[in-house]
C-alpha cells in the first residue's frame, strides 16, 4: 500500500512540477522541467533521506558524541526488532522529531536539541519509539519522497514571485503562461505543499502511536511527551520547516506555527484525541502510570529508567548541553 501511494504522489507532484516550468519556460521550460522532474524522483526514491536530513541542517551522533541519545535508540530498536538507525540532532529550540529513510536498513531518526533539552527519558523513549514505528511500517519511504519533491515545488513558486516582482516574468508567444497563468501558479503551488501533507493519511499518526507505545512499553510516556510538545512547539518557531512546508507531516507535531496559507491544511491529527487512544491503550495493557519501572517489559526496569531527581550533561557534537532539571542526563 505504501508503494501504491508513493507512486500516486510521485505522479502528482511532477504533474505540479512540470506545470510550474511550463509557466516559467513555456513549451521549453515544460520540457526541461519533465527531465528535471524525472531525475528528481529516481533521485529521491534512493537519496531523499540524505535530502531531507540536509534540508533541516540535521547533524549525525554516535556513542562518541551523543552517548544516551544513541543507546536509547539502540535499546528501543532491539524492541522493536529493527536494525538500528543512524541517529541524527538538529539544532532547533522547536521540540520536534522524525524519521526518514526508503526502507528499515536504511532509516534515520533525527530529533531537535529543543526536544533533549525538554523531555525526560521516559518521554523522549516514546517519541523514539513513535518514530521506530513509522520506520517498521515503511512511512518513512512516502514521507521522505512527499518532502523532497513537495520542497522543490515550493522553491519554484518562490522563484515565480521573485520574477513578477522584479520583472522575469512576462506575457510573450513562446508559449508561457503570461501574468495570469503565473499568479495561478504561485497560488496553487503553496496549496499543493498542503494537499502534499493531507496526502499521508492520518490514521498514519494514530498507527504510529500505537505501536510506538506497545514498543517503549508504557504509552503514557509517549502521551506525556505529545502534551508537552505541542505546548512548547506553539510558541517556538521552526524556520526550517516554514520555509519548507510539504515536509511538516514528517514531524511527531506539526512544526508550522501559522505563518502562511500552508496552516489551512491539517497534517496531523489533534493532540488531545492522540493522548485519549494512547491513555485507551494504556487501558489495555494495563498501565497505570507514567513513572516507575513497573510500566515497561524491560526486564528489571523500563527502558528510560524513573524519572527522578539526578543531574546530567547531553553532549552532542563536542557541544555540552547541561540540563539540571532533566532527570535523563
Amino acid at each position: 500500500m505504501n508503494y501504491a501511494k508513493t507512486a500516486l504522489l510521485l505522479a502528482v507532484l511532477t504533474a505540479i512540477f512540470v506545470a510550474l516550468g511550463a509557466a516559467i519556460g513555456g513549451k521549453s521550460g515544460l520540457v526541461i522541467a519533465f527531465v528535471v522532474a524525472m531525475v528528481m524522483n529516481a533521485v529521491s526514491l534512493w537519496k531523499s533521506d540524505t535530502a531531507v536530513l540536509r534540508m533541516f541542517g540535521a547533524q549525525a551522533v554516535d556513542e562518541t558524541t551523543a552517548p544516551e541519545f544513541v543507546g536509547l535508540v539502540r535499546e528501543l530498536a532491539k524492541r522493536a526488532e529493527l536494525p538500528v538507525p543512524r541517529v541524527y540532532v538538529m539544532h532547533n529550540a522547536q521540540p520536534n522529531a522524525f524519521a526518514t529513510g526508503r526502507n528499515p536498513s536504511n532509516a534515520a531518526v533525527c530529533a531537535s536539541t529543543g526536544l533533549l533539552e525538554s523531555l525526560n527519558r521516559n518521554e523522549l523513549a516514546g517519541v523514539l519509539a513513535h518514530e521506530l514505528s513509522h520506520i517498521k511500517n515503511r512511512d518513512t519511504l512516502t514521507m521522505a519522497v512527499a518532502a523532497t519533491i513537495g520542497g522543490a515545488v515550493s522553491m519554484v513558486a518562490q522563484y515565480l514571485q521573485f520574477g513578477m516582482l522584479f520583472g522575469g516574468v512576462r506575457n510573450d508567444d513562446r508559449g508561457g503562461l503570461g501574468m495570469i497563468g503565473t499568479l495561478a501558479a504561485i497560488i496553487v503551488a503553496p496549496m499543493a505543499a498542503g494537499l502534499v501533507q493531507m496526502a499521508i493519511s492520518r490514521s498514519r499518526e494514530y498507527q504510529a502511536d500505537r505501536m510506538g507505545g506497545m514498543i517503549c512499553g508504557n504509552p503514557l510516556w509517549l502521551a506525556s511527551a505529545l502534551r508537552r510538545i505541542d505546548s512548547q512547539a506553539r510558541r517556538i518557531d521552526n524556520p526550517e520547516a516554514e520555509a519548507v512546508p510539504a515536509a511538516a507531516h514528517m514531524f511527531i507535531i506539526n512544526p508550522l506555527n501559522g505563518h502562511g496559507i500552508d496552516n489551512l491544511f491539517s497534517t496531523h491529527p489533534n493532540v488531545e484525541n492522540r493522548v485519549a487512544a494512547l491513555e485507551a491503550l494504556a487501558r489495555e495493557m494495563g498501565v497505570t502510570s507514567a513513572s516507575g519501572s513497573s510500566s515497561g517489559p524491560w526486564g528489571n526496569g523500563d527502558v528510560a529508567g524513573p524519572a527522578g531527581d539526578g543531574r546530567g550533561q547531553v553532549w552532542i557534537g563536542g557541544q555540552n548541553y547541561t540540563k539540571p532539571q532533566n532527570p535523563w542526563g
